[in-house]
């Protein structure tokens, strides 16, 4: 079968429909058992044939977290070559807000994401700017190793905040 590009779709999930417009907190997993095993992502997947992304979102969230959304949005994209892997992804990214903002994420597929935690875009442009800088890696409480279509938003996408807008 020929090399292809995939459609892949991240879901930035705010904690709440008030998150401060420059620093909002939202979801990210640390995935496992997969291509970025070890790396922290958005809640997502593959976008199915005749699915818009915004059902694609909808799904896996449902899927991954058990939640729940409302005001889904598009937000931006980013190209995601990898070639040790032998991959190619477009990813489309969404933003939105829990339908019910007490609910909490579940771990529903537990071989693919070892959990799920609230995080700020402070924290994120930190990790991944150390990413960035040290592209060795490491792992503690000060960096967390970024799954590469959420390290391409920093790097292609400056000036994209995950918000509603």
């Amino acid at each position: 079968m020929a090399a292809q590009v995939r459609v892949g779709v991240g879901v930035f999930v705010l904690e709440s429909s008030t998150e401060p417009a420059d620093n909002p907190r939202f979801l990210i997993g640390k995935r496992i058992n997969s291509h970025g095993s070890g790396t922290y992502s958005l809640p997502g997947g593959h976008l199915e044939f005749g699915e818009t992304p915004e059902q694609c979102a909808e799904r896996e969230l449902l899927e991954e977290t058990g939640l729940r959304v409302k005001n889904l949005q598009s937000l931006t994209f980013t190209d995601d070559y990898m070639p040790a892997e032998g991959k190619h992804y477009v990813t489309l990214y969404t933003v939105c807000v829990r339908q019910n903002e007490n609910q909490l994420p579940q771990v529903l597929e537990p071989e693919k994401c070892e959990g799920w935690e609230w995080v700020s875009w402070k924290e994120l442009k930190n990790w991944a700017q150390q990413q960035i800088d040290t592209p060795q890696g490491g792992e503690n409480e000060l960096q967390r190793k970024m799954f590469l279509p959420l390290l391409n938003i920093i790097r292609q996408r400056a000036g994209v905040i995950p918000a509603i807008g």
